[in-house]
């Protein structure tokens, strides 16, 4: 008799099941959405002996979470994070999965696109070149630049090798001397326009001599 009842419920009991999980899904999902932000890629545990030449600068990420947290998130709150502590020099590429990123609770990752990142690493080279001023405009008629002194006359410079070995020499910014009729004393920064070829030197002291023509 049970057995009965029981099979002549089962579809209905089957059917009910599937609607309260049906109902159970859409209250779960209700204020439920998706957003795409482009994240900066973030590298840490570089090893000192490198410098990054080549790299991803973002990632496009497809984040679904509540409407109301996804509202109030901001760029800070999410990281995608390389790991380069066993790094070699090179190209490299690496997978990202949703390990890699860093995000508030009660989100979930969608798609990351790309999915793989290419890094390119060199060996860090430091180098000794000297200074050189560049000076702009003439002085005033019948006066003329005698001499010119750089302190420090040598800065160390440093960042990946292929573009360290073949810088010899750095300027200054352009020093104006036009119309002048007396020694001029400037301050001057290095104009640093090799990409990451940088100096701890920023400043640097140029005294110019002018002097009245005979």
């Amino acid at each position: 008799m049970i057995k009965e009842v029981f099979a002549k419920n089962i579809w209905l009991k089957i059917a009910s099941l599937l609607l309260a999980i049906i109902l159970w899904f859409f209250v779960v999902m209700s204020g439920h959405s998706v957003i795409v932000l482009n994240v900066p890629v973030k590298f840490i545990n570089m090893p000192p002996e490198f410098e990054m030449v080549d790299m991803a600068k973002t990632v496009r990420l497809g984040i679904e979470g509540q409407e109301r947290v996804l509202k109030g998130i901001n760029q800070d709150d999410i990281n995608v994070v390389v790991d380069l502590e066993t790094a070699k020099a090179g190209k490299s590429l690496y997978s990202l999965s949703s390990e890699d990123i860093i995000l508030p609770k009660r989100l979930i990752i969608k798609s990351i696109s790309p999915q793989t990142i290419s890094l390119v690493l060199e060996e860090r080279m430091h180098k000794k070149v000297s200074v050189k001023s560049v000076i702009v405009g003439l002085p005033a008629k019948g006066f003329s630049v005698e001499n010119i002194k750089i302190t420090p006359n040598k800065v160390m410079i440093e960042g990946p090798k292929s573009l360290v070995k073949r810088i010899y020499s750095v300027k200054t910014e352009p020093l104006d001397v036009t119309g002048t009729v007396e020694n001029l004393h400037y301050t001057a920064f290095l104009d640093m326009t090799k990409p990451n070829v940088r100096s701890d030197t920023k400043e640097i002291e140029v005294n110019i001599s002018v002097k009245k023509d005979k």
